[in-house]
């Protein structure tokens, strides 16, 4: 089983970098190779109230590639419960899926994710950031295509406050009601990390730990017991949040892309979206930092058919399927030849969680520990 389980992941490794091309379809009459290929997407992405996005992009691949005939089977898996997934049957799980950076080692671990190398890695690297690249990275090592960042930032009732007002959180507690994700630990480190608080050191190394003791803890945890007491702050938890927008009680929020739609339904031409905030600690501005990482997707290296399946990885990866993804869910794109374009470039969603990504952020550590954090 052993020998057996090592051919499979020599051959699926030599067919992602370029080397070998590998598949065990047949014939059909008119030429074509009989391709047959899983593809698991978060339900959204599937639904005709989103446009059938993961449909309309696998049809148009098959169209764009006559020499397979292509049978596509989906199923249902979001980027957070993938790994999950793949990673505790990886022979019987889908060709390709997508799922969230911070459970890439989850899945190499299980060796249930492919590598990308050769002309694949370098088409790749071509159209996305370095911080983007490193997101997906491990041991030097590339496991997927990103379709877009992963992070949170702020939208606002532009009615309450000012541009320069949403600069400081302190600013606006004094003008109007914010809410927070305050028990959520994906948003609260953001204090600690903006205090010089440190996890596994820079985010890789495990010996290095959490270090969310000593002053700098102390001082931030001081300064979130008066943020807890302030009238004007609430906690954002079961949706209560967006709860807040619509009725009027609370004028900013924290959250990501996700939330658009609703907030845009709240705020009307009033909705305001902004990267992370300063918060003043003793006297000084101290920036909120948030937790970032991206969005892939991921081939499983004991696929039948790898070439295929790598070609519709990155198919789904493209600036095409980002740009569809983008008008047809929100999702915003990473790819960098579609950031530099007019219309997405000003799109302030983009603005605001670009520039989070570059600016008020660090990569979430996707070391194992992470998942006892």
């Amino acid at each position: 089983m052993k020998r057996r389980v090592c051919a499979i992941l020599l051959a699926a490794s030599l067919a992602v970098c370029g080397l070998t091309g590998c598949g065990n379809g047949s014939q059909s009459s008119a030429g074509q190779e009989k391709v047959r290929l899983m593809v698991w997407s978060p339900s959204e992405d599937q639904s005709k109230e989103s446009g059938e996005w993961l449909q309309t992009m696998c049809e148009s691949f098959a169209e764009e590639n006559p020499q397979w005939d292509i049978t596509f089977v989906y199923g249902v898996a979001d980027e957070a419960t993938a790994a999950s997934q793949v990673s505790q049957d990886p022979e019987a799980s889908a060709d390709v899926f997508m799922y969230a950076n911070d459970t890439l080692t989850t899945m190499t671990d299980a060796n249930a994710l492919a590598k990308f190398g050769g002309k694949y890695r370098e088409e790749i690297e071509k159209t996305n950031s370095e911080e983007v690249l490193k997101s997906l990275t491990k041991d030097g090592d590339l496991y997927g295509i990103p379709f877009t960042t992963n992070t949170w930032f702020m939208y606002y009732d532009k009615s309450v406050f000012s541009e320069e007002d949403v600069k400081n959180l302190d600013t606006m507690l004094e003008k109007g009601v914010v809410s927070f994700p305050f028990t959520n630990s994906w948003y609260l480190p953001a204090f600690y990390v903006g205090n010089g608080c440190t996890l596994f050191g820079d985010g890789t190394d495990e010996s290095k730990g959490v270090d969310f003791g000593g002053e700098n803890a102390v001082e931030v945890t001081n300064y979130l017991i008066d943020l807890r007491n302030n009238p004007n702050f609430k906690i954002d938890a079961d949706g209560s949040g967006i709860a807040g927008l619509r009725d009027g009680s609370i004028n900013a929020m924290f959250s990501g892309s996700w939330d658009a739609n609703a907030v845009k339904e709240a705020f009307g031409d009033n909705m305001g979206v902004a990267a992370l905030p300063t918060y003043t600690l003793n006297g000084e501005e101290k920036q909120m930092t948030s937790y970032a990482g991206s969005k892939a997707i991921g081939v499983n290296p004991y696929s039948k058919n790898m070439v295929p399946a790598v070609e519709l990885a990155l198919y789904l990866g493209s600036a095409k399927a980002q740009e569809a993804h983008y008008e047809m869910r929100n999702v915003i794109p990473c790819n960098t030849e579609l950031l530099a374009q007019e219309n997405i470039a000003a799109d302030p969603l983009v603005m605001a969680q670009n520039d989070t990504f570059n600016q008020t952020s660090i990569l979430q550590p996707f070391v194992s520990k992470m998942n006892n954090c």
